[in-house]
């Protein structure tokens, strides 16, 4: 009996220790951020981090605690591969995932959970460089070595069993139900949640570390399907007040379009921040074409990006709806088809709806969305000469532009207007472009390299459509899908990092102007309804740019939290530290009741679709 209690303890130990060498690796990993840390921020998320690691531990340990009891009935030989089948089959799981999240954190700014799923495949993969991928199968490498000398040195000589009477067999199974201790690692009602290690009240990073990457993960798992958000973050008749206040509009738009049903030419431009863009405050000679074109059309300088991820950006830019801050609507096709969309009300209105990709279409369930959304037509990856597919993502900006060039030609000799979308791809991860030369190989300056070869790609398919007979009759709307984090390594929650440009040209624009209100993707779609005279409600969460009576305001989703912006005020919040990150400017109470009122209908309506 004490020989199998010993392999049994043994077994939790060797996880606790390894989960707390993961989280020391991870820190080191994130050094830029954990440098940052005082000695009492370093210490504190990994002595509260135990209490995950054992829970994770506990889990790891039924199989094999199942296995002891068994083997006081069963030949030796089974029980000891039972155990030893189930450690490597963990140690493999628990490392992919832990080593993963090294990478995904640095990026995205939250633990692993399942939104990795939805990039799984060559393009999620594409877009690591070669020499980061080399690293992490190096410490994926370390990580499985030392948790197989642990268990060859310390466990595996230990599970030859003497005999001993069957009645300590309940005795081990007593132990083994005892794991409901660690696993839920309370005695109240509540089970362990990652509330446990948050101790900081103002940065996320130190209660991230002491979170349990391998339990985190398999916590969204379980839960995903079956999660809503919180229906008691404000009061509902509030919010609704609130929210109907800050969403009210009118007819009296400021008129800018010289023509009634012009052709419409969406282009998002992949992670395209305010940051590189000079007339909005942005690096000089980064995007030298869309600097000269900021001066040729209608240029809204206040413009923020709903959610930090392309398939947000999508459904924010085309359906007029806000990224959430824990899930992402295009996950469920269920809800997705309860969405209005923009392609959708084109077509009832005459338009010719069609999307253009240079990569998989079916990454990240875009597929779905964009078939439910109305598109008649879609241009992705197969679709290019096999010749131009050449990038980890697909193909590069410049034939994509080429071919929105080609189909624009091809539908203007239609009768029915035209509604085109484009989504770049060349400057996102891994930033591989035939463009420049950097000398600098470091992730920030490949990224600005990437943006000047896409802007260099606008700027000539910009040159070249202004020659088609189709120029006069056409509006061309540049935006992006979401901002970035470089330059500057902005946090996942700042502000700057939410920026993004959006222009709109063409010869059916009447004349150059700046427009200042601050608003989202989401107000897209109503701002350009309005300008076609299209009346749509469906649309909860747009409002009109171009209406003077239109509220100024900006919301954005991060990991668990939300920003809120308007000309007067600032204000970051975290729904795990249920506290404010940031409050600046006029943060009187009507601003964080429009922040939260706005959120709270956000809420409501994603948990009904």
């Amino acid at each position: 009996m004490k020989a199998r209690l010993k392999v049994f303890g043994l077994l939790g130990l060797i996880w606790v220790l390894y989960f707390e060498l993961a989280r020391i690796l991870f820190l080191l990993y994130q050094f830029k951020l954990s440098s940052g840390l005082s000695l009492y921020e370093i210490l504190m998320p990994i002595g509260l981090g135990l209490r995950m690691d054992l829970a994770m531990a506990g889990y790891w340990l039924l199989i094999p605690g199942l296995a002891l009891t068994a083997s006081f009935f069963i030949p030796g030989f089974i029980s000891k591969w039972a155990i030893g089948i189930s450690f490597y089959l963990f140690a493999i799981f628990s490392t992919l995932v832990i080593v993963g999240d090294f990478e995904l954190y640095r990026h995205w700014g939250f633990r692993i959970d399942t939104t990795p799923l939805l990039y799984v495949g060559s393009e999620g993969i594409g877009s690591v460089p070669g020499l980061t991928i080399f690293f992490l199968l190096v410490i994926f490498a370390a990580l499985m070595i030392a948790l197989h000398l642990a268990f060859t040195k310390i466990i595996l000589p230990r599970l030859s069993f003497p005999h001993t009477d069957k009645k300590y067999s309940l005795l081990m199974f007593f132990f083994v139900a005892l794991l409901i201790v660690p696993i839920r690692s309370s005695f109240q009602v509540a089970p362990l949640n990652t509330g446990v290690v948050y101790f900081h009240k103002t940065k996320p990073f130190p209660n991230h570390v002491g979170i349990n990457a391998v339990w985190n993960f398999l916590k969204s798992v379980v839960s995903d399907d079956s999660f809503s958000y919180p229906s008691s973050f404000m009061e509902k008749n509030a919010a609704l007040k609130v929210f109907t206040e800050m969403m009210k509009t009118s007819d009296s738009t400021a008129r800018v379009f010289n023509q009634q049903q012009p052709n419409i030419i969406l282009i998002i431009l992949e992670g395209f921040t305010s940051k590189i863009i000079e007339p909005l405050g942005g690096m000089p000679g980064i995007t030298p074409n869309l600097n000269r074109l900021c001066g040729d059309g209608i240029l809204f300088n206040e413009f923020y990006a709903s959610g930090d991820r392309t398939d947000k950006g999508l459904i924010a830019i085309l359906s007029g709806y806000p990224a959430q801050p824990t899930t992402s609507i295009i996950k469920y096709p269920k809800k997705t088809q309860s969405l209005p969309a923009l392609p959708k009300v084109l077509s009832m209105a005459g338009y010719h709806a069609s999307f253009v990709y240079g990569g998989d279409i079916g990454f990240a369930n875009m597929e779905s969305y964009l078939n439910i959304s109305g598109f008649s037509h879609i241009t992705q990856d197969d679709d290019f000469d096999l010749l131009q597919n050449n990038s980890k993502w697909g193909v590069h900006d410049e034939f994509v532009f080429n071919r929105l060039l080609q189909e624009c030609d091809t539908a203007s000799q239609n009768i029915n207007p035209f509604f085109k979308t484009m989504l770049s791809l060349s400057s996102h991860e891994p930033f591989d472009v035939p463009y420049g030369n950097p000398k600098s190989k470091d992730e920030e300056t490949l990224f600005l390299n990437s943006c000047s070869y896409t802007d260099s790609c606008l700027g000539q398919f910009i040159n070249q459509a202004k020659q088609q007979p189709w120029w006069k009759n056409s509006v061309i709307i540049i935006t992006a899908d979401h901002g970035h984090r470089h330059p500057g390594g902005n946090t996942n929650y700042a502000k700057e990092k939410f920026q993004i440009p959006m222009l709109w040209l063409g010869g059916a624009i009447d004349s150059a102007r700046l427009v200042s209100r601050t608003g989202s993707q989401t107000d897209l779609v109503t701002t350009l309804l309005s300008q076609l005279k299209i009346k749509n409600s469906e649309f909860a969460f747009s409002k009109d740019l171009l209406s003077k009576e239109a509220t100024p305001f900006a919301v954005y989703s991060f990991n668990n939290g939300f920003g809120y912006i308007s000309p007067t005020a600032e204000l970051v919040y975290d729904f795990d530290l249920h506290n404010f990150l940031v409050k600046s400017g006029d943060t009187d109470e009507s601003g964080l009741l429009q922040g939260k009122a706005y959120m709270q209908m956000l809420f409501n309506d994603y948990n009904k679709r």
